[in-house]
């Protein structure tokens, strides 16, 4: 190895040392907010981060300081992140330390995660496939910005790095799963120090994450020594080229010694009972020793750390006295402007015909596809053979090939995080999962992942993508293919949600969710889908023109009346399949002219100007969901409308939705009896307009 690496990797990793040091010798400062350190792991996170370039993705751990380090990072930097201050280039303040999030030029991309204890694989093996995606496709990645350099032109890896204990997550397998699978440019790097929090290795796994790795054929894996740095560096330099060639996933399993606390709030001499024999194994010395070996003095080393200790106090000095965030910047970056503003194309063509609402989606998808090469679909069974369960992707793998419409295992997790990473890349992936009742899986990485990634990374990787889910009770589905989810999926803040009752709106927003930034979930009624359902043909729509938007946040005034004093008059608040209830129990009562019906058509954001306006002017509202009502997002829409509109109330708002049960039945009669109707419907607006 030639000495200016080797001077690198020393001054590196004795960087990241002295401030760990540091932290401990200033533990009340810096122990406010909890931070982990890489103290014993230095050699193998140097080594890696010295060979990876700025056309690479990284996915680090919370104690990777010296890997970010070895980026580019300065001490600095990460004390403006232990301290939480306002310009901390991460998250501004608002996230762990080591808990990097970055989009510099010169450096390797690094997409938001969340606390990596095993849920970053899944969106760093998304960037994987978005990289095999983009190359397939002859396509460029907008964040990468190409030199003349040799090293611009080599092709980019991912590096998902990962503590030991993260392994036995059950997202891991599905991570592994399909590298393995699909072959993809990632490099997993396991740090092993043989503990959890306080439980260690052998309580916590049947194997070392090597031996795991060898039952998914295609995913080779070696173990090295971690804690050597000229081992590590050289084995790296291979597997890193082997990546760069052969388009093939590795895992590098390295054994390390863990040096400091697990975290500033958890000590170790709490619990550890092997410290004297980890620090036999301190990377520290052996490095310092192999400088020695390689020509290096006592005095150029010495001079080294006496650079170093300086730069990292007189760091720690300008860090303290840095601002701290301010009470408005709470408010910024929760999504990214989105250019769709205003309903804009012809809702209507002349001499179009009316299509069914499963249709609209299928025609807005493709004509996505034909324009956007960045646009692909994945899920269960949505590849060319089927095309979906409800054929909602029929034709398409035909038309745009296996590489753009293909169909993943049953990875409701993967199908969800991944697109963090293919959105990291510049793709736009529209996904699905195939029943609302299936989404539980993948709402971690919804919530983790997906939701906070704008927000957490201060506004550099906002997640551009759309998560398509069949939703509701139809035919007799039962218990596991008829729920409504939307109060889970609502209460997760930094989602669009969408949820329209026909073919037209349903085209109009999957053109705007391609177009928006942020993630988007849409949700489509079953029930709707082919206007089966009695009373249902309104879901059908003349399709709307290729050029057809319908922004979110606007909802629909289905039916309009005016302000009449002498008779009594509500509004009816509702979405999906309550649109038709609603519209057809008013038509059957004969008072269209009493009630006005709003189809919110968005469910975040919520156009609430047009709801009150409407109380206001009524006087009486009914909120109609197909989801139980209790603890549910009509209930609390109902409590913001009587909070906003009480002195124009002359009822309390009341909501209907399906019995408050713990399922819907698979018999029919019992499926009748637990989700509202027309007829309930009905029922419920007598009792609030004679209140």
């Amino acid at each position: 190895m030639n000495k200016e690496t080797l001077k690198k990797g020393f001054k590196n990793l004795y960087t990241a040392k002295a401030m760990a040091e540091l932290y401990e010798d200033n533990f009340k400062v810096v122990s406010k907010y909890v931070h982990a350190t890489s103290r014993g792991h230095e050699a193998i996170q140097t080594a890696l981060g010295m060979q990876l370039l700025p056309q690479d993705y990284a996915f680090p751990y919370y104690r990777d300081d010296a890997m970010l380090l070895a980026f580019g990072m300065t001490p600095y930097n990460l004390m403006l992140q232990v301290l939480a201050k306002k310009e901390d280039p991460f998250s501004g303040g608002r996230t762990y330390y080591s808990h990097p999030s970055l989009k510099d030029t010169d450096k390797p991309k690094i997409p938001h995660q969340s606390s990596a204890t095993g849920m970053q694989a899944i969106p760093a093996t998304g960037v994987a496939m978005g990289m095999q995606y983009l190359e397939k496709q002859g396509l460029q990645n907008p964040n990468f910005i190409q030199n003349n350099n040799e090293e611009s032109k080599l092709k980019p890896i991912t590096v998902c790095s990962l503590g030991d204990a993260s392994v036995t997550e059950g997202e891991i397998a599905e991570a592994f799963q399909m590298a393995a699978l699909k072959q993809m440019p990632i490099l997993y790097l396991v740090q092993d120090n043989g503990w959890d929090i306080s439980a260690n290795e052998a309580e916590t796994r049947a194997q070392n994450a090597a031996e795991y790795a060898k039952g998914f054929h295609g995913l080779e894996a070696i173990s090295i020594d971690g804690a050597n740095f000229i081992e590590s560096y050289e084995a790296l330099k291979k597997v890193i080229k082997t990546i760069r060639d052969e388009r093939r996933p590795f895992l590098v399993h390295a054994k390390v010694p863990l040096l400091n606390h697990h975290t500033s709030g958890v000590r170790m001499e709490w619990y550890r009972d092997d410290l004297e024999e980890a620090k036999s194994r301190d990377p520290y010395p052996v490095l310092k020793q192999q400088l020695l070996d390689n020509g290096f003095t006592e005095k150029e080393i010495q001079t080294i750390e006496n650079e170093v200790k300086t730069l990292v106090q007189d760091d720690f000095q300008r860090a303290l006295k840095a601002q701290d965030p301010t009470p408005e910047d709470l408010f910024t970056h929760d999504f990214a402007p989105t250019p769709i503003t205003e309903e804009k194309g012809n809702r209507s063509p002349e001499g179009a015909e009316k299509v069914v609402m499963v249709d609209c989606a299928l025609f807005a998808v493709e004509e996505l596809m034909r324009e956007y090469k960045e646009c692909l679909l994945y899920g269960q069974d949505v590849g060319g053979r089927l095309g979906g369960v409800f054929r909602e992707a029929a034709t398409l793998a035909q038309k745009f090939g296996d590489d753009r419409v293909f169909n993943t295992p049953i990875q409701e997790a993967f199908i969800v995080g991944s697109t963090v990473g293919m959105s990291a890349v510049g793709l736009k992936p529209i996904v699905e999962v195939q029943f609302a009742d299936y989404i539980w899986p993948g709402l971690n990485q919804l919530f983790t992942e997906v939701s906070r990634s704008c927000y957490l990374s201060n506004g550099k990787w906002p997640v551009s993508m759309i998560l398509r889910v069949p939703i509701g009770a139809y035919g007799s589905g039962g218990p596991y293919h008829s729920s409504s989810v939307e109060s889970v999926v609502t209460n997760i803040r930094g989602i669009k949600i969408a949820y329209p009752s026909n073919g037209a709106d349903l085209k109009g927003l999957m053109k705007a969710a391609y177009h928006d930034p942020n993630p988007v979930v849409i949700f489509e009624h079953k029930g709707l889908y082919w206007s089966k359902v009695p009373g249902t043909q309104g879901a059908t729509s003349i399709e709307p023109a290729e050029d057809y938007v319908l922004p979110f946040g606007k909802a629909w005034v289905l039916q309009e009346i005016w302000k009449q004093d002498d008779v009594e008059t509500c509004t009816i608040v509702t979405y999906g399949m309550g649109v038709h209830w609603a519209y057809n129990a008013s038509g059957e009562l004969d008072m269209r002219n009493q009630i006005e019906i709003i189809d919110l058509r968005t469910l975040f954001p919520l156009d609430e100007e047009t709801i009150m306006k409407s109380v206001r002017k009524t006087g009486k509202c009914l909120v109609v969901t197909e989801e139980p009502s209790n603890n549910s997002f009509a209930r609390a829409l109902a409590g913001k409308i009587q909070e906003e509109c009480f002195k124009y109330l002359d009822a309390p708002v009341m909501t209907i939705g399906s019995e408050n049960m713990p399922a819907i039945p698979l018999n029919s009669t019992l499926e009748q009896t637990m989700i509202p109707s027309t007829e309930k419907v009905k029922v419920k607006i007598e009792e609030l307009l004679d209140y």
